[in-house]
């Protein structure tokens, strides 16, 4: 039987437990705070053992076959590098896997070391919408461009309480969720300008972006998102027949050639996506049974975070 810690005791935590139960595997969820860790046990049912991950491991608990690292992002590198250490073989960490490039790095190193599956979990490539649109691409011939948005709503964030360092990070904490999404259906850049201005109290590195390239499918590509402004998340990827809209992202809208009319695919179950948090049901069920072929690697996500850097002027 799958034996999986959860290490973490937020909401996004409780999102993962409705669906580990879902496919009926064991779970030990670990927490740090007693406080989270009440909430969480109150919400779900589940008991929870606070007081963190490492000192849950110096109790010395039996191997489990799967960790999932779902702490702030803070303590992603901290928690996963912990877990690496203690020798667990497959780990799957919340975006965007940890604060920066060295530490992605040396979480890389670790597991080459190890020989051991680490992936980032990037649940917008499980959405059904994005399935669903993986095939009409195919059957198109393939991406020939793409666009997407990844504005962000200051006015929200900024009253927001986050760890130190956090906030001024949100690029690679919240908006690669849509950059990731984009380049894993055009393809993972391969020449990239990119141009930023402005910079906010949390965000002093930028707060307007722009930029344009040619992925690896050598599909032509452009994004912009200004923090300052009005906007939302986007992605658009066109083929030769079809422009695949995702707004939301978590609904596909079709607009075929020749046509003005935008149309929602009507033939498309979201059946998962409703009850669960969306994407969150098939990304873990994969990972759980090691079907890693969508899943975001971290030798991947070490080539990304140069290019995210990039684009956020970090």
């Amino acid at each position: 039987m799958k034996d999986v810690w959860l290490i973490g005791a937020s909401q996004m935590a409780q999102d993962y437990i409705k669906v580990l139960d879902a496919l009926e595997v064991k779970v030990t969820v670990i927490g740090r705070g007693q406080v989270n860790a009440d909430a969480c046990a109150k919400a779900t049912g589940c008991r929870i053992q606070a007081g963190g991950v490492e000192r849950f491991l110096t109790t010395k608990p039996k191997m489990c076959t799967h960790a999932i690292v779902s702490v702030g992002m803070e303590a992603l590198f901290d928690t996963a590098k912990k877990l690496l250490e203690y020798g667990v073989a497959d780990i799957l960490i919340e975006k965007p896997g940890a604060m920066d490039l060295e530490q992605i790095k040396t979480l890389d190193t670790l597991a080459k070391e190890k020989n051991v599956n680490v992936f980032i979990a990037y649940n917008r490539r499980f959405y059904a919408s994005t399935l669903k649109a993986q095939d009409y691409i195919a059957k198109d011939g393939g991406v020939t461009s793409f666009n997407f948005e990844f504005t962000e709503w200051a006015h929200v964030i900024a009253p927001l309480y986050k760890a130190e360092g956090v906030k001024e990070k949100l690029f690679l904490g919240n908006s690669t969720h849509v950059v990731d999404m984009a380049f894993y259906l055009g393809g993972l850049p391969k020449e990239l300008s990119t141009f930023t201005s402005g910079g906010l109290d949390w965000h002093p590195s930028a707060s307007i972006f722009s930029g344009a390239g040619v992925s690896e499918k050598n599909a032509l590509f452009s994004y912009q998102a200004n923090w300052e402004s009005a906007g939302r998340w986007s992605v658009e990827v066109l083929t030769k027949e079809h422009r695949f809209i995702f707004r939301p992202m978590e609904k596909l809208q079709i607009q075929k050639r020749g046509s003005i009319v935008l149309a929602f695919d009507e033939t498309i179950d979201y059946s998962l996506d409703e009850e669960f948090k969306p994407g969150l049901y098939l990304q873990t069920q994969a990972f759980i049974k090691g079907e890693f072929s969508s899943m975001c690697r971290l030798e991947e996500q070490v080539e990304m975070m140069s290019v995210y850097n990039d684009m956020a002027n970090y």
